[in-house]
Formats: structure tokens, C-alpha cells, sequence
């Protein structure tokens, strides 16, 4: 039997649906700016919050994700402005002039950057109250959007992370597995970290999966073991099609407890956690 989505209903892999649970989120935060509305608005000057999205490319990728997230703010009742530079050197004249801007409740740096060596400059110069993608480092007023939802997620879901549960963590990028590293940390789980050239063969050995390396198919059906909960939060372009880390045949299993479907699994919460953050700051 299969549900109006396509997939089999009688499979006993649990889907960790971000959708289902953004949906929850959007509701909650739409109440929340109309209460900020309902006081005068931001600052008491009628205004209502705003996320500044500054990018300098045009890609399959960070198109699919401004278009998302500027719907979502729509939904709220939050204002998104989309500025695409023409070159780094704007970028990082509209993030000081931002800074600056008291209409702007937040402001992101949508990645990859053209040249993301320049990452690490750009995404430092953004003000720690309006950083709330949580990617400015230990100053920034808030955890990394991404990070933090696929907390959300398999909270959501209720899959414990906490001992004895083995976690992998397939990436050490700024976004996810920096972020990740941290939390896991600080919250004393017990987890392993793996880069994308590492033995991924020894990934079989752990319990939850949590890849974010942007190498399409990096993993392989033989490398998780019946059980497992697997959370693909990697997102790269391939002749045009969005594709995740790991290989399609994971997703036929049915010997899993869980895993992120292809699509709407940990991004729809991120974006919810990126408004999360924007209403925060808003209401400062």
C-alpha cells in the first residue's frame, strides 16, 4: 500500500519527515510575528522582521534555497530580501552597510561562495546579533541553522542521541560537522568524525549516520548496517539534479529504524530554524 507521497506505507523504516515537522514550526511562527505586530512592530516603528539573503551566484543549488526560503517568509509574515553581488567586494560592502540597518532583523551569507576561500572572511564580518545562520563563529548570537534542525529532526522523531547510541558524523564542514562537533561535544554523546577520504568501510559499525560532505553517492549501501538511522544532510548539483550523500539503494531498504528521504528531510527545518532565529533577533 502506498500513501499520496509514493512511498509504502507498510515499510517499517521510519521517514524522518522535516516537512511534517516545519509545518508545526510555520504555524507557531506566524502567531509570533503577528504578536511582535500587534506590539508596534520591530522597534515599535510598524516594521515587520526582515532576513537579508546576500549571495554572488546564481547556481541550481543556492537558487533552489533562496526561492525557499523567501516562500517561507511570505507564510510568517517575515520580509526576505535577495541581493545578489556582483563581486566580493560587495558582498562585503552590504554586510557592514547591513550591520548598520536597523530594518534588518538578520542577514545570511547563502554558500558556496564563488571563491569559498573568502568564506571564513565574509561570514566573520557579519554582526553577532544579525548572524543567524550561526556561522560567524563562537561570537555569533546563535547555532548553526543547519545543525541544529537536524537536532530538531531526530528529536522530532524520537531518536536519542545520548549514550549508547555510536554516531558518525561524515564531514567537518562550517555548516554541519563544525557545528555538530560542538554540540556533540558539549552535550558529552558519543560520536566519531569522518571526512569524506576517510575508511567509510568502518561506518557499519555505528548506529546514527549524519553525512554533510556535498560528494554525491560518497556512501554505499554496504557501509550502514541493519538499524541504523541515517540522516543525509549533503546537497550538491549533478547535471543539474540536486543529489545527496549517499547512494539511492540505502533508501529501498527496509532493515533500517530511519532515514532522511530525499527530498525534505533536514532542509525544510533548517529554513525553520533560520526564521527561528530572525524573529529572535527581531524581537531583541
Amino acid at each position: 500500500m502506498s500513501g499520496s507521497d509514493g512511498r509504502d506505507s507498510s515499510r517499517r523504516v521510519k521517514i524522518l519527515d522535516g516537512r511534517e515537522l516545519a509545518g508545526f514550526v510555520k504555524e507557531r511562527q506566524a502567531a509570533e510575528v503577528r504578536s511582535i505586530m500587534g506590539r508596534g512592530g520591530v522597534d515599535n516603528l510598524g516594521r515587520p522582521p526582515k532576513l537579508l539573503i546576500i549571495r554572488d551566484s546564481d547556481n541550481l543549488v543556492i537558487t533552489k534555497y533562496v526561492g525557499l526560503k523567501a516562500r517561507y517568509g511570505e507564510d510568517i509574515g517575515v520580509l526576505v530580501e535577495d541581493f545578489c553581488a556582483k563581486s566580493i567586494e560587495e558582498v562585503r560592502a552590504r554586510i557592514l552597510e547591513a550591520n548598520e540597518d536597523p530594518a534588518i532583523s538578520g542577514m545570511i551569507v547563502q554558500l558556496p561562495l564563488k571563491d569559498p576561500t573568502k568564506t571564513d572572511e565574509v561570514v566573520s564580518l557579519i554582526a553577532p546579533e544579525k548572524d543567524v545562520d550561526g556561522l560567524s563563529g563562537a561570537s555569533s548570537k546563535f547555532d548553526s541553522a543547519t545543525a541544529t534542525a537536524i537536532n530538531w529532526l531526530l528529536t522530532g522523531y524520537d531518536i536519542s542521541l545520548a549514550p549508547p547510541a555510536k554516531i558518525a558524523l561524515v564531514g567537518r564542514g562550517r555548516l554541519v560537522g563544525g557545528p555538530l562537533i560542538r554540540m556533540f561535544e558539549v552535550s558529552g554523546y558519543d560520536f566519531d568524525v569522518f571526512g569524506h577520504d576517510s575508511d567509510l568501510t568502518k561506518l557499519n559499525q555505528y548506529d546514527i549516520i549524519i553525512t554533510a560532505t556535498g560528494k554525491p553517492r560518497l556512501i554505499s549501501d554496504s557501509m550502514i548496517k541493519p538499524g541504523a538511522v541515517v540522516v543525509d544532510a549533503g546537497t550538491a548539483s549533478e547535471d543539474g539534479v540536486l543529489v545527496g550523500d549517499i547512494d539511492d539503494k540505502i533508501r529501498e531498504r527496509d532493515d533500517l529504524r530511519a532515514i532522511t528521504p530525499k527530498v525534505g528531510g533536514v532542509g525544510p527545518l533548517t529554513v525553520s530554524v533560520l526564521f527561528d532565529n530572525v524573529i529572535r533577533a527581531a524581537g531583541k
